[in-house]
């Protein structure tokens, strides 16, 4: 849990500012920013039907199906709320979203696909599974640790002033998750620190 009340807990909250950075939020979310850089990577790797082809089937494993689920927990009172602040509620959808990333592993290993995005898959199950095990005890910003890799594998893909662009994306981030009280300054720090580790881990296993 973090350390005090989210600002847009409660419903009746969720207006003016706390509303624009729960929008905000909500849009740039990992499975999303990974879906997009997904579509990237695809772009750069094969023929565009073929990209579209594979960002889409990335996409649905990767970012739409895990979103239902969370949805559908939502729906059924699983969850309490949309941002699952109580780290217990995330291990089945943590769960969920590593099956699917599996599952595009597998067709692209299959199928012989492009390879960056076999290694952003193999990045995303590699990242799940580490934040699960940290969220087991202590609740670490995801957000954070997804922009901050997605701006390093995107500098390490197509250089280091791409990478540098992307960064005021980290920090207006950064600053809405402080904002909306979803998380401490020391989590979004330990979230960056993570994602960076977790792109450099593939690094070392020759991806990017």
């Amino acid at each position: 849990m973090t350390h005090f009340r989210p600002r847009d807990h409660h419903v009746a909250d969720r207006i003016g500012g706390v509303r624009a950075a729960r929008l905000f939020s909500n849009i740039v979310s990992p499975p999303v920013m990974f879906a997009v850089v997904g579509l990237v990577v695809a772009l750069t790797s094969v023929p565009f039907w073929q990209a579209l082809a594979w960002a889409a089937i990335f996409g649905f494993f990767v970012s739409l199906a895990p979103i239902l689920f969370v949805l559908y927990l939502l729906r059924t009172g699983r969850v309490v709320e949309l941002h699952m602040s109580n780290t217990s509620e995330r291990n089945l959808p943590y769960l969920v979203a590593i099956l699917g990333s599996l599952v595009v592993w597998g067709l692209i290993a299959l199928l012989d696909g492009p390879k960056l995005l076999r290694c952003l898959t193999q990045l995303n199950i590699v990242s799940l599974a580490a934040i699960a095990v940290v969220n087991r005890f202590w609740l670490i910003s995801f957000h954070a640790m997804a922009a901050a890799a997605m701006s390093l594998v995107l500098g390490l893909i197509f250089g280091p002033l791409a990478g540098i662009v992307l960064i005021p994306l980290i920090g207006v981030v950064v600053a809405v998750r402080l904002y909306l009280r979803r998380h401490t300054v020391a989590q979004v720090i330990a979230g960056m620190l993570l994602g960076v580790g977790c792109v450099l881990f593939m690094v070392r296993l020759g991806c990017f």
